[in-house]
């Protein structure tokens, strides 16, 4: 098993966020994490990043406790995030992003992953030297994407990749999500846009007020009436 959170809470200081999510991602998978603004993805996401306090549970990563590991812990394990908004270096350029990314790995290791993220992304290659904050809302996501690949992934996080791109860039990202998934990354995605990331995704949770309200295998939460009604817009007549 790739990753498993048991009886899992997390918050900032003392204030809870997400309670007693016990959740499993198996090796290999896509896994989406589904729920409205607000509804404590983002907090989760960063709770197994260690970027959130952890106020109760474990986590367990590739066989391994890592409840008490620090982010750059996890990091060096394989345990990698995507950040709600970006978080790129603005000044800096695409390749330079990219090399902030691949700071674990140097020579020969660092060049062959530069070529797999221009492979995935060719407009990162065509901009490679023009400073991030230049790029457009679409190409900025494809860049933290990328930088996060630098690092190598065994289990890839990505919090609301959507937030503030255009349908047909979001289209592209979940390309290239089913294709790293196909060389063998694990996915955990957090997002609103509950039809689309179903669509790619293997199983999904449901995250509601902090909790886990349902959860299932795609397709059955794509038939759901409920889930339909209150994820997906839906209305049945």
């Amino acid at each position: 098993m790739t990753l498993r959170l048991s009886h899992f809470c997390a918050g900032y200081g003392r204030v809870p966020v997400v309670r007693d999510i016990s959740l499993e991602i198996g090796e290999g998978r896509i896994v989406g994490l589904l729920g409205a603004n607000g509804a404590g993805k983002t907090t989760l996401m960063r709770g197994i990043s260690g970027l959130a306090t952890m106020q109760g549970g474990s986590i367990e990563f590739a066989g391994s406790d890592v409840t008490g590991w620090s982010s750059a812990q996890r990091v060096a394990c394989g345990l990698i995030q995507v950040p709600q908004g970006r978080h790129l270096f603005g000044e800096m350029s695409v390749r330079e992003n990219l090399e902030m990314g691949a700071y674990l790995v140097t020579g020969e290791a660092a060049r062959a992953r530069m070529e797999e993220v221009f492979s995935l992304f060719p407009i990162l290659r065509e901009r490679e030297r023009q400073a991030a904050a230049l790029l457009s809302g679409g190409e900025q996501q494809m860049l933290a994407v990328a930088r996060a690949l630098m690092s190598g992934p065994r289990c890839l996080l990505m919090d609301e990749p959507s937030l503030g791109l255009a349908p047909k860039a979001f289209n592209l990202i979940l390309d290239v999500v089913k294709r790293i998934n196909e060389g063998g990354t694990t996915v955990f995605i957090a997002e609103q846009n509950a039809r689309k990331v179903l669509r790619v995704a293997h199983y999904g949770y449901v995250l509601e007020n902090g909790r886990i309200a349902a959860e299932g295998e795609s397709r059955a939460l794509l038939a759901d009436d409920r889930i339909q009604r209150s994820y997906l817009g839906v209305v049945h007549s």
